[in-house]
């Protein structure tokens, strides 16, 4: 036996190892359970065999076990409704038209078939100088004082239901996309707040309607980098100050559609909370056409001939949003579909290459949507949709082929709520929590449009079955009404028959 220069005697529960200095490799293993040791070369090999395979398994397991903390569960949200006194009924819009200088009798039965096309009903809501009749000079403290009272009501209601202290909030993301101020919003909701000193704070404006799901991004990169973290998103806009008072019909059409609204959403990535989330993001798509200039001028805050600031939606805005819907698409859809519906497609694509004497027609709707030919059925439950305007569901509805019950939380949400820009998806989803179509396993798409030209998807989990009202508690019993008529066209429809509508002999009073 070789002479032992030095040895450690390393206890295990069921081996004794024998470690000779100098030697490049273990000499002896003695198993204590065992009458007789082993020596073979075959023992050592495995051993050098079993060590990087348990440390492979090692890798395997830390890696899927961080991939849990990579996860993005919202733990709840809650929309903002505004006060009563703030709500636009049919006779108040007649008037705040009304007093709008420089419009003339085509302005006006613009406006009126706008309107009545719009899909908005009489129970939405603007900001308070409007009903000041500060409409035409608004001041910064009108828009701060607009974003403070959404704020602080919503951010409240959700840090109260959820049993969450600000001071536990690690990261926040501000959406706002027309109101810049110093210091920021987000700022000003840490002072309210008195979150802590190192909160990781992100303040976006300009991003439009599609702001939220970008919001959404931020807080999922963050959570793929950093475990345990609280994160709460603030989406919403300013209307104070943009209230466009000139005669520029692309830019009067804004004032028709944009309501005022928002939504604070408290999210985490946090494995201890997964069983309290209500939703668990699978995953999210961004296309940006900015470089194409008929896609970036199409939706753009500019000033008119005479130098009134307003937001231009042009007549190219329909094509450019088809386009960024349908490269979306192609991304999102190997993403969310089955197995089966993309074979089915790759099937049809063939086919249909191959048959090159089929001639059938596209299905083409008024807005120039073309429908998809993947099925989004297969992969997708409820489709949550932008509320740009009646025009815009209608457009969304035909290109994936859905039913007036896929279409009725957007259409119910713009009617009751308008197009509140980059918050309308949380009303949506709100909707159909009220009307308890949520339930546990479902899968939840949401697809949004913003200047730019955006478009922004993503595909939620359902986490659990959902049925909490929001801010549709006294009034969801209502919905779908029998009918979604604009009383604008009964209440001003005298407009198209008149020369000069302030000459009409029967002009309402409220008018005069």
């Amino acid at each position: 036996m070789p002479q032992l220069i030095h040895a450690h005697l390393i206890k295990t529960h069921s081996f004794k190892i024998l470690i000779y200095q100098n030697s490049p490799y273990i000499l002896h293993i003695f198993f204590s359970s065992l009458p007789f040791s082993l020596y073979t070369p075959m023992e050592l090999l495995y051993l050098l065999y079993l060590v990087p395979t348990l440390y492979a398994c090692f890798l395997i397991w830390k890696m899927f076990d961080e991939k849990r903390d990579r996860e993005c569960y919202i733990l709840n949200y809650q929309c903002y409704k505004p006060p009563n006194d703030r709500m636009l009924g049919t006779e108040f819009c007649g008037k705040l038209i009304r007093r709008t200088e420089n419009l003339g009798p085509s302005e006006y039965r613009f406006l009126l078939k706008a309107i009545v096309s719009s899909g908005i009903g009489e129970q939405t809501y603007a900001p308070r100088n409007i009903f000041e009749g500060r409409e035409a000079s608004p001041t910064l403290r009108d828009g701060i004082g607009e974003m403070e009272e959404f704020f602080h009501d919503s951010i409240g209601k959700l840090l109260a239901k959820s049993n969450v202290s600000p001071s536990e909030i690690d990261v926040l993301v501000v959406n706002i996309s027309m109101l810049a101020t110093v210091p920021s919003l987000s700022s000003r909701i840490i002072n309210h707040y008195k979150m802590r000193h190192d909160v990781k704070v992100y303040n976006l404006a300009g991003m439009g309607c599609s702001a939220s799901l970008i919001s959404m991004d931020i807080v999922k990169s963050i959570f793929k980098t950093q475990r345990n973290k609280l994160a709460l998103l603030i989406t919403s806009e300013s209307l104070s100050p943009n209230w466009y008072t000139g005669s520029d019909r692309s830019m009067i059409l804004a004032n028709c559609l944009f309501r005022s609204g928002g939504c604070a959403i408290l999210l985490t990535n946090k494995r201890s909370l997964k069983d309290k989330a209500m939703l668990r993001l699978k995953c999210l798509v961004r296309t940006h056409h900015g470089a194409r200039e008929e896609a970036y001028g199409c939706c753009i805050q500019q000033e008119d001939v005479e130098g009134r600031l307003g937001f231009h939606l042009g007549k190219t805005l329909p094509k450019a949003a088809t386009r960024a819907f349908v490269d979306n698409l192609r991304v999102i859809a190997p993403k969310i579909l089955p197995i089966r519906e993309l074979l089915r497609f790759m099937f049809a694509s063939l086919v249909k290459k191959i048959n090159k004497n089929t001639n059938a027609p596209k299905s083409v709707a008024s807005t120039g949507a073309t429908k998809s030919p993947l099925n989004f059925r297969t992969g997708v439950d409820h489709f949550c949709l932008h509320t740009g305007g009646k025009a815009v569901i209608d457009g969304i509805g035909m290109s994936l082929d859905l039913s007036e019950y896929d279409l009725e939380p957007a259409r119910m949400t713009l009617h009751r709520f308008g197009n509140t820009s980059a918050s309308s998806l949380w009303y949506v989803l709100s909707y159909m929590e009220a009307k308890k179509r949520l339930k546990k396993g479902d899968a939840v798409f949401m697809i949004s449009f913003g200047a730019g030209f955006k478009c922004n998807s993503c595909l939620w989990e359902v986490m659990k079955d959902l049925g909490d009202a929001n801010v549709w508690d006294d009034c969801i019993d209502e919905y779908p009404p029998e009918s979604l008529a604009n009383p604008f066209m009964e209440t001003y429809g005298w407009i198209n028959e008149v020369d000069d509508p302030f000459t009409y002999e029967h002009l309402p009073e409220f008018l005069k």
